[in-house]
């Protein structure tokens, strides 16, 4: 981990609201400028939980990230990345990928995938920073995004 005051953990059914209030104001920003709310907001983060595919990152008790991760015929997925804005350049974001890197290799996967919108040209700067590779430009589900994979 980045930060050793980060702990990362399973979600739990309960952890829900705290999720989706984590994810709802991370991408808040965003809204204006796709022109809709970005698809993270949109997620049925209970659902998911139990699925057992939501994970938390909490700093002194306070859900301040969250990462939707699972497995697909593309190879492990990386669905959704938040940290919360006062959480900002803490290495909350950097927890969460890092311990979705880890989860890859555990369970065999050689890679890791994930995608942005198109208009979330931060994170077309951060994601290459750290070793994502651009390999796919498509629209889907409605949005523009832009495909990464790293080798872990």
């Amino acid at each position: 981990m980045t930060d050793a005051s980060i702990t990362v953990r399973k979600a739990h059914e309960d952890d829900a609201r705290a999720a989706a209030a984590c994810v709802a104001t991370a991408f808040e920003p965003y809204v204006a400028r796709i022109g809709k709310p970005p698809a993270p907001m949109l997620l049925d983060y209970a659902a998911l939980a139990a699925e057992g595919k939501v994970w938390v990152a909490e700093r002194s008790g306070q859900v301040v990230g969250v990462l939707v991760q699972y497995e697909t015929p593309d190879g492990f997925y990386i669905d959704t990345v938040a940290s919360s804005p006062d959480a900002r350049g803490s290495g909350v974001g950097r927890a969460l990928l890092e311990f979705a890197e880890q989860a890859a290799r555990g369970r065999g996967f050689d890679s890791l995938y994930l995608c942005t919108n198109s208009r979330m040209t931060e994170n077309q700067v951060f994601y290459p920073r750290i070793g994502y590779v651009e390999y796919d430009r498509r629209s889907q589900g409605g949005y523009d995004r832009v495909f990464y994979r790293k080798r872990v």
